[in-house]
């Protein structure tokens, strides 16, 4: 143990050195950096980002600008917090960051080295996996393909409210549930957990156990040289839930692989990647890779989507009675909510569009990472090596850019403003990112999110439960994995006779 503690010791004692060594080699020779909070020896930064981070990132950017660079251990980082300056990042640069800066846990099983979410785009893998989901996945045609299927799952999410109606609903596990057989029928055809239940046949937890050690601190992302010590055991851990995961995966290959002789296919993706492992178009472990990351990142961002929309309508009730007009006077009598209905109805995507822009589900996205010299924003010089990180809550929050930011304002995307849409080109509006590295599940979220928020509206009546009034709503955000509610959202659904 004191051998240990010993070599520790002395490795730490060796990279500050080589720390400020660098600083020095580099102060001389480079061009002006982006300003920042002064950083502390070795750890940098670190103790200034307390709190809900793209809070704290947003205040640190009032003080020190909208391109601001941080040190986060031995690592640099530089803040993007402004429409302009993301403006300029994405039309100049946008090649230059198109990769990632993988933490270590990503990197157990040698997975960053074949997910879509962490190669970079320069990596012929990265194009091809990227290419096969936009095709197959979504796609015009292929969205068109499993549009009865994401209908189907909507009313049966409808169905398991009304069984609770008149009692107090968690209305975002109840959603993710829904949200998460929704996804997972288009993909593979099999539901993954009874609508409202905790357990997801081990699946879910599996996933959220994953996507939370990839974001935890780790001293091996914010002291490279220590990486290969895995000193806080994340990577191995990491490692476990991999391999549990990709089981249960591999088992769901494995029995449509013994079905491929039979006439019936189920015409869902996965038999479409199974359709190009047999043509040699893709390995075995792509398919693995590809199911985890369609299933690990399009599920929790539609049904956390709807839950803030939902939160933000009971605490607005003026705007809660003008979309449920909306929708009665679209659809009537008629049962249920088609996508097309969704579509049509402008209230309804602008209630979307606002939940969005207050509350993005990855208010700092993934961080990108600078691959070559010559990266230029607002004036200022971001190395090659560096991580970007865009703070979409704060970019979508600008008062340069949006009149009352922090007020709940479906209007604000009605008339001219409609034209602002998800594409990633109006900067002031990036809930989905922008670039080469904008989210890809986009299409689907765009038609899925208003189907289950008219869905629910169409179906029910919902109130706070007793003693708690609208204005009182807690809205408070809280930032780990993504952006959901401090206090998750409880209502009751009244059955509208």
């Amino acid at each position: 143990m004191e051998r240990d503690l010993w070599l520790l010791s002395a490795t730490l004692a060796v990279v500050t050195l080589l720390y400020y060594a660098s600083l020095r080699h580099r102060s001389g020779a480079a061009r002006r950096p982006p300003p920042g909070p002064r950083p502390l020896p070795l750890i940098g930064n670190l103790l200034s980002l307390r709190g809900n981070l793209h809070h704290t990132l947003a205040r640190l950017a009032r003080a020190h600008g909208p391109v601001m660079r941080l040190r986060l251990g031995l690592s640099t980082a530089v803040v993007i917090s402004s429409p302009d300056a993301a403006r300029e990042a994405f039309t100049r640069h946008d090649r230059r960051l198109a990769a990632r800066a993988v933490p270590d846990t990503a990197r157990a099983l040698g997975f960053s080295a074949r997910s879509m979410i962490w190669l970079p785009s320069s990596d012929p893998l990265w194009r091809t996996l990227r290419g096969i989901v936009a095709t197959h996945v979504f796609s015009p045609r292929g969205l068109a393909a499993a549009r009865g299927v994401r209908e189907r799952k909507v009313r049966d999410l409808v169905s398991y409210i009304r069984g609770r109606a008149g009692r107090d609903v968690d209305v975002g596990q109840a959603v993710y549930g829904g949200v998460l057989n929704l996804v997972s029928s288009a993909l593979f055809s099999d539901d993954v957990v009874d609508v409202g239940a905790e357990s997801a046949q081990g699946l879910r937890g599996l996933v959220e156990e994953l996507v939370e050690l990839v974001a935890k601190p780790n001293v091996s992302d914010l002291l490279p040289l220590l990486r290969p010590l895995d000193l806080q055991g994340w990577r191995r851990q990491a490692t476990g839930r991999f391999e549990k995961v990709f089981r249960v995966l591999d088992g769901m290959i494995d029995r449509r692989l013994a079905e491929a002789s039979s006439q019936d296919k189920r015409g869902d993706f996965l038999d479409i990647l199974v359709e190009l492992m047999a043509a040699g178009k893709i390995a075995r472990d792509n398919v693995t890779t590809i199911l985890f990351d369609v299933f690990a990142a399009g599920s929790d961002t539609m049904a956390i989507t709807v839950e803030w929309a939902m939160a933000e309508l009971l605490r607005n009730p003026g705007a809660m009675a003008k979309l449920r007009a909306e929708i009665e006077g679209a659809l009537g009598s008629k049962e249920a909510v088609e996508e097309a209905d969704a579509a049509s109805l402008p209230y309804l995507q602008a209630v979307v569009k606002e939940a969005m822009r207050m509350h993005p589900v990855a208010p700092l996205m993934l961080p990108h990472r600078v691959v070559e010299d010559g990266v230029e924003i607002g004036g200022y010089a971001v190395p090659k090596g560096c991580a970007v990180i865009f703070n979409t809550w704060a970019i979508m929050r600008d008062p340069a850019s949006w009149e009352r930011p922090d007020e709940f304002v479906p209007e604000r995307f009605l008339g001219i403003e409609s034209k602002v849409d998800f594409r990633g080109k109006d900067f002031e509006f990036i809930p989905f990112g922008s670039g080469r590295r904008s989210c890809p599940g986009l299409p689907m979220a765009e038609r899925v999110v208003p189907l289950i928020l008219a869905s629910l509206l169409h179906a029910f009546e919902w109130r706070l439960p007793d003693g708690v009034a609208a204005g009182r709503l807690d809205v408070s955000e809280k930032f780990t994995t993504a952006n959901v509610l401090a206090v998750p959202l409880k209502a009751v659904p009244v059955v509208i006779a």
